[in-house]
């Protein structure tokens, strides 16, 4: 049975007029150990998705079933003990508490297990070597890198051996370098067996993924399976993988604009006429010698 289970899970926000809806009868099924990537323009409604599947957030209608057990309509505090112990996040502003070190930060989920401190701080300690960051234990997050700061809230989102890490945009606040290394410890975690949904906007990380899922205006648009390494079809195809504009493609949309405009006066071009060229006149010198010789 799939660990995660979406059927037609929908989520409304307001009220009559101004009710807005983020997601519309969204079918998803995630098997264990997948790595789904997550794609789709602003306002799509992946951020929504994820919030949901993470217990942080509940759905308007619809059933969501996590690991065989039906967590639509948990209270609260219900949802909250399920999402401490088999959901880990990762988010694109890191969100490290910064007057904590960076051990410190990491055993923070395991304060809310009733663990003593001794026992928090030797289980992070060991996560941060995880990550390769034990060298960094007593330093606080402004004197980290932005790829050291993530791979600290890495080590967070592991700490309690989650059975599923949602990662929203992980590499976004990230240099090229850094992004390749947090990639590859996610890879890493991907193939010692976890599940990992992860948002992304950009088109090469899908490389990582297992499977991508593409979403657009609240719904699942395409749902394709891909080799490790490899871009998707439909995203080959996609808006991501289009030619740069040129001059030519310029001239064309102001060409679609104007057809696009009332008929009620067509607008024709036409080239700028000629100025008449200025008619010289003579006129007869006046003679300075008064016509006599």
């Amino acid at each position: 049975m799939p660990i995660i289970h979406l059927e037609d899970v929908s989520k409304l926000y307001g009220f009559g007029d101004a009710t807005t809806v983020a997601l519309d009868e969204v079918n998803l099924s995630v098997e264990r150990g997948e790595f789904v990537a997550i794609m789709g323009p602003s306002g799509s409604g992946k951020s929504t998705l994820m919030n949901v599947i993470g217990l942080l957030d509940r759905p308007s209608h619809g059933k969501y079933i996590l690991d065989t057990r039906h967590v639509s309509r948990l209270h609260s505090s219900q949802r909250a003990k399920v999402r401490r112990d088999k959901v880990g996040f990762i988010f694109q502003s890191f969100n490290l508490l910064p007057r904590m070190t960076v051990l410190e930060n990491v055993a923070v989920p395991l304060s809310y297990k009733g663990l003593l401190q001794t026992r928090r701080l030797k289980k992070a300690s060991s996560m941060l070597e995880r990550v390769g960051l034990n060298e960094r234990e007593y330093f606080y997050p402004k004197q980290l890198s932005g790829g050291q700061a993530q791979r600290v809230a890495i080590a967070r989102a592991l700490i309690n051996d989650p059975q599923i890490i949602i990662a929203d945009e992980p590499t976004g606040n990230l240099d090229s370098a850094s992004s390749r290394l947090v990639m590859e410890l996610l890879s890493d975690l991907h193939k010692a067996g976890n599940t990992i949904l992860m948002v992304t906007h950009n088109p090469s990380l899908t490389r990582y993924a297992s499977r991508v899922v593409f979403m657009h205006d609240g719904s699942i648009v395409a749902d394709e399976q891909t080799e490790l390494g490899e871009i998707p079809t439909t995203l080959k195809r996609s808006m991501y993988f289009m030619p740069r504009r040129t001059v030519e493609d310029d001239l064309k949309g102001v060409s679609t604009l104007m057809n696009t405009m009332p008929e009620d006066k067509p607008i024709v071009l036409k080239k700028p006429a000629k100025k008449p060229a200025k008619k010289r006149t003579y006129k007869a010198r006046k003679s300075t010698t008064g016509g006599k010789k």
